[in-house]
């Protein structure tokens, strides 16, 4: 199948954007593009780093320019940061030119899933139940603003997931 336009994946830390994309990329007979592992090798540090380094607004201005390199290229399934949306340049991009997924799951299954992970999470790292609760709650609005499909992650697998989305996906979009 290929794909016509680029599909970004939005949700929180934890919610399996990466893994998703790098499946539905390979579903869809397209690149797959994980904004902040791009950001980490252009960079040549971590988030986390970057975060420490020079702050969060810094993160975000870098983040919105790897999202829209990628955007500007060839198609491609996006793994965006869980705070992409925080910019409103950023939800125009990812609403005018994208068709969005917003992977969805309650706070309490994200702490679950992230304890299991060795990867730090600059905005996770003092009380993640609090911080993602807090997120998820001042983010909602925002997802839900960009969002083509909504799908909810709980208990579901990567492979689960994927067909969800392609089975939510408008025709169009991966019909050659």
């Amino acid at each position: 199948m290929k794909s016509r336009r680029p599909v970004a994946l939005v949700g929180l830390s934890g919610t399996g954007k990466s893994s998703v994309a790098r499946l539905l990329a390979t579903r869809l007979g397209l690149v797959p593009a994980d904004v902040d592992r791009r950001i980490e090798a252009a960079e040549g540090c971590t988030v986390s780093q970057f975060f420490a380094r020079h702050g969060e607004a810094a993160f975000r201005e870098r983040e919105l320019a790897e999202l829209s390199e990628v955007l500007d290229g060839p198609p491609a399934v996006v793994a965006t940061g869980g705070g992409v949306v925080t910019n409103a340049t950023a939800r125009e991009r990812l609403a005018r030119d994208c068709t969005v997924v917003w992977l969805r799951a309650e706070p309490g299954v994200l702490v679950a899933r992230l304890a299991g992970t060795d990867e730090e999470r600059p905005l996770l790292a003092d009380d993640p139940t609090t911080t993602l609760r807090r997120l998820a709650a001042e983010r909602e609005a925002l997802y839900r603003e960009v969002a083509d499909l909504v799908v909810d992650v709980d208990d579901a697998s990567v492979e689960e997931l994927t067909e969800t989305i392609l089975d939510g996906l408008p025709m169009t979009e991966h019909q050659p």
